[in-house]
C-alpha cells in the first residue's frame, strides 16, 4: 500500500495504482458519478486499471499530480477520488472530487478538497484552481462555494459536450 501524500485527521490520500481497480470500477459505475460526471465507459476490472494507467498514472508523470484515492485512516477504506486534473480545454489545473453515496454528508469531500487545494497552494505553488460542475449537482457547488471557490461562466469542454458551471479560486 502506497504511503499518503496528503492526510487529514480523518483521510488519507495517496496516488491511485492498478491495484484500486476494483474500487475504481464501482466509483466510475456508480449511477450518481455517470449522471453527474459521466459514463467512462469502465465496465470490467481490466478497463479499470487501464482507466487508471492512462489517467491518473499518466498525470503523475506528466504534471506531478492527478485524482488521489481518499481512505478513512484507520482502516484505510476506500471511499472516493479528489485531486488535481490539467484539461487541455481550460487555462488552469482544476479539482474534481467522487465520493461513494454511502459517504455522502459526513464532510469527507469537504475535508480531502480542502486538503488538495492547500497543496496545490503550498506545494505545486498553483496561483488558481479551477472546478467544472455539472448545473444540477447543487452538493458540489455548494462544496466549492465554501472552500472560496466563484462561479465564473458556463462552459462546454468540447463543442457536443454538455455545458458546465465553471468556478474558479485564486490561490495566492
Amino acid at each position: 500500500m502506497a504511503a499518503p501524500l496528503l492526510e487529514t485527521s480523518r483521510l488519507a490520500l495517496r496516488r491511485l495504482s492498478e491495484d484500486d481497480a476494483p474500487f475504481m470500477l464501482a466509483l466510475l459505475n456508480e449511477p450518481s458519478f455517470i449522471r453527474h460526471i459521466g459514463d467512462r465507459g469502465v465496465r470490467t476490472l481490466d478497463e479499470a486499471r487501464a482507466y487508471i494507467a492512462a489517467g491518473p498514472m499518466v498525470s503523475y508523470a506528466r504534471f506531478g499530480f492527478g485524482l488521489y484515492l481518499v481512505e478513512l485512516g484507520g482502516p484505510r477504506t476506500p471511499i472516493g477520488i479528489c485531486g488535481i486534473l490539467k484539461r487541455e480545454e481550460l487555462p488552469d489545473p482544476d479539482i474534481g472530487f467522487a465520493f461513494l453515496p454511502a459517504h455522502w454528508s459526513k464532510g469527507y469531500a469537504c475535508e480531502a478538497a480542502a486538503a488538495v487545494k492547500d497543496y496545490a497552494r503550498e506545494t505545486l505553488g498553483l496561483p488558481r484552481l479551477l472546478a467544472i460542475v455539472s448545473p444540477a449537482n447543487d452538493s458540489s457547488m455548494r462544496l466549492l462555494e465554501r472552500l472560496g471557490f466563484t462561479c465564473m461562466s458556463l462552459t462546454r469542454l468540447t463543442p457536443e459536450a454538455a455545458e458546465l458551471k465553471l468556478y474558479a479560486c485564486a490561490l495566492g
